[in-house]
């Protein structure tokens, strides 16, 4: 009787919210099957459209979804909340980016022999980041973490004759470990502290722990799981491993680690972080007045990993001579200014940080997808390939160009409004040294960046032989140029679209079932 009262229960769930995560493991178990039937000489191409219609379906599904009170299945083990649309429409956006520039790299031989694994680990990959931005449950948080994780260690290291991505496959593999270790420990504070895995349940719990004398363990798993999750967004401390592993995996494989493994890291981050200690509060016994952990004690040193992946970032990047080593550094820096948001918490956190990862993935699968093309022409990772692009491709160089401005924040470009509206809350929030180091790593930026534009437009190139650029490719290039200066010039459209379907206090609402 309990058991068929188990599988009643399961029946009473809605299960068509999980339409777009059954889309994915469908169209990946579809991939695998499909390439264990086709012949060894056979076109595997079609497994990419295949997998690419498949993310179209689902990012359907994501849509339809918009707008849907909260929905919770198995005890928040998946939970359907505005935070975790909004999350994985970025998700599905960059992978099928991501398939699209894919389709002509893994078409030659000599780059990614094995095409048919790369396509399907690509989307269970994704299917762990969908699943991180659905959890309000540590187990299933963590699955969807290494889900992620372990088809990410696998894609980087696919170029399986190359040196360097085997050596950057075994540093990703051995430095993730480590970061899920040091997560999985903090995790476990937490969980003895609470004797729950349910996010919801361990706020509910946690404050009681918290004033009962437990504030130390308290702290310390804080910081254990900030520094295990740091290495998912490349962010201080934990970022050594990003210029390596971005620099010896395949191009696009190098683009999904820089946008999409960067998101679903924010996701967990927030999604963890905010539910969990957001309740927490200090008592002042002097003049018995209280205020939040989160904003006013830990707050800061969020504030501080901020800081320092801004200045190490932008400061180490104005050295690199490989394109794909700057851009490592790069994103460093940008999880610094994305974490911003975090560490003030303003009331548009949430709508500025979807707004700058918007303006990050057009802006960086645009750049890669040139970077790509440029490489693979010139045969060289070197800055210096960009030599002479506007005589050769003068669109691609214009685009490129946006790209790059977008990147540093400049105007006309959707990274100018990321930036200044995050700019803008830490001036209201009186964080007046984090905005200084926003502002001054900004200005450094300028110098790596106009590096790359100073060879495109002012520097002679070894051939004036036009660039050749596939029609998937071109594709990928022109989506991003238009969404990267549309919203640059007009972003309000975009915050308000936003603000309106993707409601953040639908993260701490209890759901219906």
């Amino acid at each position: 009787m309990n058991g068929a009262s188990k599988w009643g229960n399961l029946a009473q769930y809605d299960w068509t919210v999980m339409s777009p995560e059954f889309t994915i493991l469908g169209v990946a178990t579809l991939l695998s099957l499909l390439d264990l039937v086709m012949n060894k000489n056979s076109d595997r191409r079609i497994l990419a459209w295949i997998g690419f219609i498949g993310i179209l379906i689902a990012g359907y599904f994501v849509v339809q979804n918009t707008g849907q009170n909260v929905v919770s299945i198995l005890n928040d083990m998946y939970r359907l909340d505005g935070f975790a649309n909004a999350f994985k429409l970025i998700f599905l956006a960059g992978v099928a980016f991501v398939f699209l520039i894919s389709i002509n790299y893994v078409d030659e031989k000599k780059n990614v022999k094995y095409s048919g694994e790369y396509y399907y680990l690509m989307l269970m990959a994704l299917l762990g980041a969908m699943m991180m931005a659905s959890s309000a449950d540590l187990i299933t948080l963590f699955v969807g973490l290494e889900l992620l994780s372990i088809a990410s260690y696998i894609l980087v290291g696919t170029r399986k004759n190359h040196i360097q991505s085997n050596e950057s496959a075994f540093k990703y593999v051995i430095s993730g470990g480590i970061a899920s270790a040091v997560t999985l420990y903090g995790m476990s504070f937490i969980y003895g502290l609470t004797g729950s895995t349910n996010l919801y349940v361990m706020a509910e719990r946690l404050s009681s722990v918290f004033q009962g004398g437990f504030d130390f363990l308290v702290y310390l798993s804080f910081f254990l799981m900030l520094v295990g999750l740091a290495f998912k967004i490349s962010a201080v401390p934990y970022h050594m491993w990003a210029p390596d592993v971005y620099q010896g995996s395949p191009t696009p494989i190098t683009a999904f680690l820089s946008v999409v493994s960067k998101a679903a890291g924010f996701a967990i981050i927030l999604r963890i972080f905010l539910i969990i200690f957001g309740n927490l509060v200090n008592f002042d016994m002097t003049n018995g007045q209280q205020s939040s952990v989160l904003v006013d004690t830990l707050g800061l040193y969020i504030a501080i990993v901020a800081g320092a992946s801004m200045i190490i970032g932008n400061t180490l990047a104005m050295r690199q001579v490989n394109i794909k080593r700057m851009m490592a550094y790069s994103g460093i820096a940008q999880a610094g200014y994305l974490l911003v948001p975090f560490a003030t918490l303003t009331v548009l956190m949430f709508e500025q940080t979807i707004f700058y990862l918007v303006a990050y993935l057009l802006a960086n699968m645009g750049a890669f997808a040139i970077i790509m093309l440029v490489n693979r022409d010139r045969q060289t990772e070197d800055v210096k390939s960009f030599a002479g692009l506007y005589h050769r491709a003068p669109w691609m160089a214009i685009a490129m160009t946006f790209f790059l401005l977008s990147l540093a924040g400049l105007p006309i470009s959707a990274g100018f409004f990321g930036k200044f509206y995050i700019f803008m809350s830490t001036i209201v929030h009186s964080s007046y040294w984090l905005a200084g180091i926003m502002l001054a790593t900004s200005v450094v930026s300028y110098f790596y960046y106009f590096g790359v534009i100073r060879q495109m437009y002012m520097r002679p190139g070894q051939t004036e032989a036009p660039l050749k650029v596939p029609f998937t490719v071109a594709a990928v290039v022109l989506v991003a140029l238009a969404g990267t200066i549309a919203v640059g010039i007009m972003p309000d459209p975009v915050l308000q679209y936003i603000h309106h379907n993707f409601p953040l206090q639908q993260m701490f609402q209890a759901s219906g079932q």
